[in-house]
């Protein structure tokens, strides 16, 4: 082993946090300890009842020995493993009842540690006294105060100093070392039962669905506010010159179109907070209803858009309302960045237990693309998926057309 190596464990951080855990664990043993010691000196001083000590000692060890098993000490171990021993454990599941293996995995490291800090107590309560005798000396207190001789050399000092850097160092040493053991030991005594392995595996799934809905959200929304703005954008300033009127319309447009899409970004950026407004409700968000609005946002930025509507739109369920919102929104996106001001048909129908969208406009070769990160028609997949309809796409009769049908009830929302 090289020098550095040698020298690490005697600079590192992680020596000493560890070392407050295993002290951590001298200091809950201490009762114990106490408790056994006074048990002992009873027995020891009334033999004749000696039998009654001996049953009320093995009551009080396993009533002593019920915080070992209890669901709330492994988590504060878990909790003290993680930020002093540095180890990676995953939160401990509320409300969830441990199986017996992991009770006794448990109690079986409360134990170690008790024990482990035990150890280390009794070595920090032997090295540090000798450590003092040492420098006392050196400092030249009287012979009689002290239980070892002056030295009478300057070598004879410079070998009890070394002998005092040698104890501290020993100590730092085996601290490390049972440290090193305790962190080893942790992943496999404290580590998640088949129950909180299943509860991580919710959680980052979770996580990845919000992920994902947040990624769906921002394109749908700003992406198309994004294209109109920019169709809007190069439109003006084509006609600048020759018809101001209508640039000054289409910055109008872009105002507009920018406005909705902050509160679309605002309404995103609650999802990652959970975000209410003042009065507790959600914030609004646009469903089938607002299509009109849609659609003559499109028109504004140079696509044309018929729209037809069969049915009901107010009696759509709210999370299919707002799916299909998003799906048309997305549809007339692709329409206006892929086919510029070619004119769009919108056909909306709710009918029995479905609700049935349909755009189609004029498409010259290459059709659409999917493209990667759930945008597109991509995006639109995964959306119809997860309401367990269906989507189709692709030429139909010259123009390309995107059909979703969606079933006519709610798999999460409320309305």
């Amino acid at each position: 082993m090289t020098l550095p190596g040698l020298v690490a464990p005697l600079i590192s951080g992680v020596t000493y946090r560890r070392g407050v855990h295993l002290l951590l664990g001298a200091v809950i043993a201490l009762p114990y300890v106490l408790l056994a010691v006074a048990f002992r000196r009873m027995i020891a001083e009334d033999p004749a009842n000696r039998s009654l000590f001996v049953v009320t000692a093995v009551v009080a060890a396993a009533v002593a020995a019920v915080p070992a098993f209890l669901g709330s000490t492994r988590a504060l171990e878990i909790a003290a493993a993680r930020s002093l021993l540095g180890v990676g454990l995953p939160d401990t599941v509320p409300g969830k009842r441990l199986p017996a293996e992991t009770r006794i995995r448990g109690a079986l490291w409360f134990g170690l540690h008790l024990a482990a800090g035990a150890v280390i107590a009794v070595l920090l309560l032997t090295a540090l006294p000798v450590v003092v005798l040492v420098l006392g000396r050196l400092l030249g207190l009287r012979p009689g105060d002290l239980p070892i001789p002056a030295p009478v050399t300057v070598l004879e000092a410079v070998a009890w100093v070394l002998v005092a850097l040698g104890v501290l160092a020993g100590t730092v040493y085996v601290v490390a070392a049972f440290g090193a053991l305790a962190a080893l030991m942790a992943p496999v005594l404290l580590g998640p039962s088949a129950t909180e392995r299943e509860h991580a595996l919710e959680v980052r799934a979770r996580q990845l669905a919000e992920r994902n809905r947040l990624a769906r959200e921002l394109h749908d929304s700003i992406g198309h506010a994004l294209t109109l703005a920019t169709l809007q954008a190069g439109a003006a300033g084509q006609v600048f010159d020759t018809d101001p009127a209508f640039a000054r319309r289409a910055l109008t447009v872009i105002e507009e179109t920018s406005r909705a899409a902050m509160d679309d970004l605002d309404h995103v950026l609650g999802v990652l907070r959970d975000a209410r407004d003042h009065d507790g409700t959600p914030r609004p968000r646009r469903t089938l209803v607002h299509l009109g609005q849609l659609c003559q946002d499109a028109e504004a930025a140079g696509v044309p858009v018929d729209l037809t509507v069969a049915g009901p739109l107010a009696a759509v369920p709210a999370t299919m309302s707002r799916e299909g919102f998003r799906i048309v929104q997305e549809a007339l996106t692709n329409v206006a960045r892929h086919a510029g001001r070619a004119p769009a048909t919108v056909r909306v129908a709710v009918a029995g237990d479905e609700l049935t969208i349909e755009v189609l406009n004029p498409m010259p070769e290459p059709p659409p693309v999917q493209r990667r990160g759930g945008h597109g028609l991509g995006g639109m997949r995964e959306r119809v998926d997860l309401l367990r309809g269906r989507l189709t796409f692709g030429h139909h009769a010259g123009r390309w057309r995107v059909t979703a049908r969606l079933p006519l009830r709610d798999p999460g929302d409320g309305r």
